[in-house]
């Protein structure tokens, strides 16, 4: 079984003897000459992991889902798109940061003091490994598997007669038209190319209509296209699933753009540019435009990656790579399509349900369901919801209910990520419509998401909503709701927190958790916390929120001593943080602190970690896992056992720089024994699941957790698919 939450054990000695880590981390140390130190020093540069590399850990992880023979097919192709994606952001992100560093000559970064230069080359090593892995995983495990189910992707070498006469009619009809094919010679400079696009290059021999030679010419797909054509099942040897992409039907007929010139050779390829939307918000005076015109700019940032067909000519590489500006280990070359997230729509089109996990049905709380007036049943007692396991509904609801109830006067959230067609969008705008009071703060520099939220804030002034886009040089990444309702002649708040956005598609896909309380102190902190948003001004103290950047990483750093002063006392200690990322060095050195003091620490962290467990007479107290599944654990809780009392935070906020010091986040106590009761469950089940965790190694490698022969089966999120879906007893 798993470590029992709030049974902490007692503590052990600092000595190395601690049984929590492997032999194979006492080598690793000892060549590190680890061994030798008596006195921690805590900012040594070997007790951190690079954030970036073990970003791509994660990735790797991720990868092996998509390995997993026991996971539905479609859904492991899926987890094969989601490495893809992942990795253009890295490559966007990340990867376009460290360049710049570089060329700037800037000293190492972070704690693990690994010049650029050295991150850089790591970076390359490991994703061409990646991504080497991903196109053998397709190649020989996924398509042959796919095609046993009677979903093909029909490559030209194998298309019939009739085919070819189908797709080249296709080609006229739906292609042709919105090409713009660019011969290349002095008059023509290289075209723009943007940002992920599908685009050919294509050798050419011959004299074009002026009278002048070509060499080369690009063609570029326009994103509109799709990446997949279906072909017509009433064809001749056609499956209802049968597919050819977009690439091979270019490829196929290339020649019927450039008519009188003889081919050459017609290769795929992709480039990633730098997108880190830039905004010097200190001199700016309208933030919206700002963001606008560094959108635009994005699309054809400075080159990073360059992928290209495997079999493309030398020639031809070398000329991209220059045009790119990219040396040769920017190039990635890949058999198949260029974008794997592409692939996704064979999980949308296909609809071969028995490929795919089962349905469930989200649970609904009996104190929601039964309830007459939602407000009546949050009076009555808090309600914390677990989704995707539990409906995300009364969460809609809150927000619709108070549109609609001519008793509400005000309405005020926090908008980060909404999704298109969002139903919460729509009763805000409804409450607006119907004379409300009615504020928002919107970030309109969420990542990836700037062009919807400049839409989604036009929309809601337009409604007669109050706007605002959060606080220069700080992002609003907090998820807070707050009514304000008229009852028996005076005015009551109910509030909305949570570790995830107001997303309904995500909230199907995403661990996270949804308190819905009337509690007074809360509802003032709220109340106050959407006061400083609007005015800017200084609030009040706040009485049971703790809030970034003011006094968030300070509060963690005070929970973090107190469990180290309470072993210390001769009682027990006992630390758990679940979290998407463990980044920022001083929570590291005060959990290695806790560590020596015995303080038992396990950190249930999904993505990156910089810490690392294992070190003898550092971290020997601390267990540091993964779970990667169904789902994506997205929750952030941190639990401290404060000599039994046991508190319990939820959060919108890891463990990161900017988390705790460039964003507005808040982090909210569970108050109600029964609730707490709850997390801690929730908590126990993560420590013990045997079935999709990973544990760190002291080296920043990660090992899957193995069932013993004869061991139960447990798995998180399927125990609580099985307790909270369907209908929840609570």
């Amino acid at each position: 079984m798993g470590l029992a939450v709030g049974r902490a054990s007692a503590p052990a000695n600092c000595d190395g003897r601690n049984t929590r880590h492997s032999g194979d981390c006492y080598s690793f140390f000892r060549l590190r000459g680890f061994l030798a130190l008596d006195t921690p020093n805590f900012k040594l540069s070997d007790y951190f992991i690079n954030r970036e590399l073990s970003a791509l850990e994660f990735n790797r992880r991720v990868l092996h889902q998509a390995k997993d023979a026991s996971i539905p097919l479609l859904e492991r192709l899926k987890f094969l798109c989601i490495v893809s994606t992942n990795l253009d952001e890295f490559f966007e992100i990340r990867v376009s940061g460290l360049r710049q560093r570089q060329e700037l000559s800037l000293p190492p970064q972070g704690p693990d003091q690994l010049t650029t230069g050295q991150v850089l080359s790591e970076i390359s090593q490991r994703t061409h490994a990646l991504v080497d892995e991903q196109y053998r995983l397709l190649n020989e495990e996924l398509i042959p598997s796919l095609e046993n189910e009677g979903i093909r992707f029909v490559r030209r070498t194998r298309w019939r007669p009739a085919h070819r006469d189908w797709l080249r009619d296709y080609f006229h009809r739906e292609i042709e038209p919105v090409l713009s094919p660019t011969s290349l010679d002095p008059a023509r400079p290289f075209p723009k190319i943007l940002n992920k696009s599908l685009n050919f290059i294509v050798g050419l021999k011959g004299m074009h209509a002026f009278g002048r030679p070509v060499q080369r010419a690009i063609v570029q797909a326009p994103r509109l296209l799709p990446r997949l054509i279906r072909l017509d099942p009433s064809l001749p040897d056609t499956g209802p699933n049968d597919f050819v992409f977009l690439s091979s039907v270019i490829h196929a007929f290339v020649d019927e753009l450039f008519t009188g010139m003889e081919i050459q050779g017609c290769h795929q390829f992709r480039v990633t540019r730098n997108s880190d939307l830039y905004v010097e918000t200190e001199e700016v005076d309208d933030l919206m435009r700002a963001v606008e015109g560094g959108l635009i700019s994005a699309r054809y940032g400075e080159a990073v990656r360059l992928e290209i067909a495997h079999d493309c000519p030398a020639e031809h590489m070398d000329y991209l790579l220059e045009m790119f500006g990219l040396e040769r280990d920017g190039l990635y070359l890949v058999d198949g399509p260029v974008n794997l997230n592409r692939l996704m729509a064979v999980y949308q089109l296909t609809g071969r349900e028995d490929l795919r996990d089962a349905p469930f049905t989200p649970g609904q709380q009996k104190a929601v369901t039964t309830a007459e007036n939602l407000f009546a049943a949050i009076a009555e007692r808090d309600i914390l919801l677990h989704h995707p396991f539990e409906s995300f509904s009364p969460v809609i609801d809150f927000v619709d209910r108070a549109a609609q109830d001519p008793d509400v006067l005000a309405l005020k959230m926090t908008l980060y990520r909404t999704g298109p067609d969002s139903p919460i969008v729509d009763a805000l705008v409804s409450a607006a419509q119907a004379g409300k009071e009615v504020t928002v703060s919107i970030e309109l520099r969420a990542r990836f998401d700037e062009a919807a939220n400049i839409k989604l804030a036009n929309r809601l002034q337009e409604a007669g909503a109050h706007i605002v886009y959060g606080v220069v040089a700080f992002k609003t990444h907090c998820k807070l709701a707050l009514v304000v309702r008229r009852e028996g002649g005076r005015l009551r708040r109910y509030v909305h927190l949570g570790t995830g956005n107001y997303h309904t598609g995500t909230a199907r896909i995403y661990t996270d958790y949804s308190l819905l309380s009337a509690d007074e102190a809360l509802g003032e902190d709220v109340h106050h916390v959407f006061l400083q948003l609007t005015s800017l001004m200084q609030t009040p103290p706040l009485r049971l929120l703790y809030q970034a950047p003011f006094n968030l990483h300070q509060r963690i750093l005070e929970h973090i001593d107190q469990e180290i002063q309470n072993v210390a006392a001769g009682g027990a200690g006992h630390i758990i943080a679940k979290l998407n990322a463990l980044v920022e060095p001083e929570v590291i050195r005060a959990l290695y602190r806790a560590s020596c003091a015995g303080v038992m620490v396990d950190l249930i962290v999904r993505g990156i970690c910089c810490l690392r467990p294992g070190i003898p007479g550092v971290s020997d107290n601390i267990r540091v896992r993964s779970i990667v599944g169904r789902f994506l654990e997205h929750s952030r809780v941190y639990y401290f056992h404060a000599n039994g009392d046991e508190n319990i935070f939820c959060s919108s906020a890891d463990w990161m720089d900017r988390n705790f010091f460039r964003r507005v986040e808040v982090c909210f106590p569970v108050l109600s024994e029964n609730l707490k009761a709850r997390v801690i469950s929730d908590l126990d089940l993560c420590l013990s699941d045997n079935c999709q965790a990973w544990d760190l190694r002291a080296d920043g490698g990660y090992r899957m957790v193995r069932r013993q022969t004869g061991e139960e089966r447990r798995s998180v999120q399927g125990r609580l698919l099985r307790q909270l879906s369907e209908s929840s007893p609570l």
